[in-house]
């Protein structure tokens, strides 16, 4: 009998911020792995233990703005509270294609419960090795977490809404135990 352990690659692993039809921010490579864990069967995610950190000022990663009127900062205090932190308390499996993940998100030094879909994308399987990549999505509340545009935004004319969209594309790759 084979039991396959999942790990998280974190350098292929990335996290996006986004504000309606804009991106705010893409991380690259700015996870530290605290322990994360993922469940197939047969194809299937059947259970997915999330904990990790996202460290914005991590000097390896890379903090990307895709639109050049929004930055992190202008929402996040990144000199004060750097770090995005979410640790799974729940999975739930509805059926093949949806799946819910509940856990606790902390941004800007608060945090709060939020539910978010998780399903797996893709799926890769070689004789030596196999990898699948787990995509989290979710919507927040801006407001919920003191995510403030600063003035110039406003003053732009930017309308930004209150929420904002999370996307976290996670690779786990496998080591086979005997």
């Amino acid at each position: 009998m084979t039991n396959t352990k999942w790990n998280l690659n974190v350098n292929q692993s990335d996290f996006m911020v986004r504000a309606k039809n804009s991106i705010i921010a893409y991380l690259d490579s700015s996870f530290n792995e605290l322990s994360s864990s993922i469940d197939i069967v047969n194809n299937q995610l059947m259970n997915a233990n999330l904990e990790f950190v996202l460290d914005v000022n991590k000097k390896e990663g890379k903090l990307e703005h895709i639109d050049s009127n929004l930055k992190l900062q202008d929402y996040l205090n990144v000199s004060q509270y750097p770090l995005v932190v979410f640790k799974s308390i729940s999975y739930e499996k509805i059926n093949d294609n949806i799946n819910f993940v509940k856990g606790y998100l902390t941004i800007n030094n608060i945090t709060k419960v939020v539910e978010l879909d998780a399903k797996i994308v893709e799926l890769e399987n070689t004789n030596t090795s196999s990898k699948v990549l787990v995509e989290i999505i979710g919507e927040i509340n801006r407001l919920d977490f003191g995510l403030f545009a600063n003035s110039n935004l406003q003053n732009n004319g930017l309308l930004m809404g209150y929420n904002l969209n999370l996307t976290a594309n996670l690779e786990f790759t496998t080591n086979t135990i005997y």
